[in-house]
């Protein structure tokens, strides 16, 4: 099921966001160490791909019970759920192990079914209200010029058109391999992971933070009050790697 989830205002804390975590989640604590990140105050938004290739990927619902931590549906998770719900011919679960997806496999059938149903249950989109405006976070891409158009088609449109606009916000990469500059109305900034940079890369106001914490890079956290990444963006960004 394709929904958005809406967050109001933080008026006690900070709000940050991460890129893809694939089964880091040690690494990604560390990191929030280091911005002394506050559980009582302060909340973390995943742009998805929780799980896969890294080593601590069955800790997701431990995370996710988290009251303070927020994702959105990734690739990853997608295949999971594919796998598990419509894939008779098991293309699907071939796919996702040669992605990482061993770890799902190498559990007894309760306990897959319960990791692709609670991956099932997360939201493809989540809208964060800041003091400055409205942040959109989806796995891989909008694929509108306008952030309404695509809650539109999300929320309204009907399941071909939902489905391929679902196919695009967790697959695309042409914004980013295009380095289109074409900012997306109607929202302050849309966060982004999905491609693995060296450097968060801000395209328009499309950011793309996937720095590749779960590999040999970094996670990055991006304050979505002032849109300020830690560490902070070096000026020479590159893209030196591919998902």
């Amino acid at each position: 099921m394709n929904r958005i989830d809406r967050f109001k205002i933080n008026e006690i804390g900070r709000d940050f966001a991460v890129g893809d975590i694939h089964g880091c989640f040690s690494r990604l604590q560390a990191a929030l160490d280091a911005v002394q990140f506050n559980p009582d105050v302060d909340r973390l938004f995943s742009v998805g791909d929780l799980v896969d290739r890294g080593p601590e990927s069955e800790q997701v619902d431990s995370w996710l019970a988290k009251p303070w931590f927020h994702a959105v549906r990734g690739n990853h998770e997608q295949m999971a759920v594919d796998a598990y719900r419509a894939d008779p011919e098991g293309r699907m679960k071939g796919m996702h192990l040669i992605n990482g997806g061993s770890w799902l496999y190498a559990r007894s059938s309760v306990e897959q079914a319960f990791y692709s149903e609670l991956l099932a249950d997360l939201p493809l989109v989540i809208e964060v209200w800041t003091p400055a405006g409205l942040v959109g976070i989806v796995h891989a891409d909008c694929p509108y010029d306008h952030w309404n158009e695509f809650v539109w088609a999300i929320e309204q449109g009907g399941p071909v058109e939902a489905a391929h606009v679902a196919a695009i916000a967790q697959w695309s990469r042409k914004r980013i391999f295009e380095e289109s500059s074409q900012v997306v109305g109607g929202v302050r900034a849309v966060v982004v992971g999905h491609t693995p940079v060296r450097q968060p890369a801000v395209l328009g106001n499309v950011y793309h933070i996937d720095t590749g914490g779960w590999m040999d890079g970094h996670f990055t956290l991006l304050n979505l009050q002032t849109l300020q990444a830690y560490p902070a963006i070096d000026p020479k960004l590159s893209r030196d790697w591919e998902e």
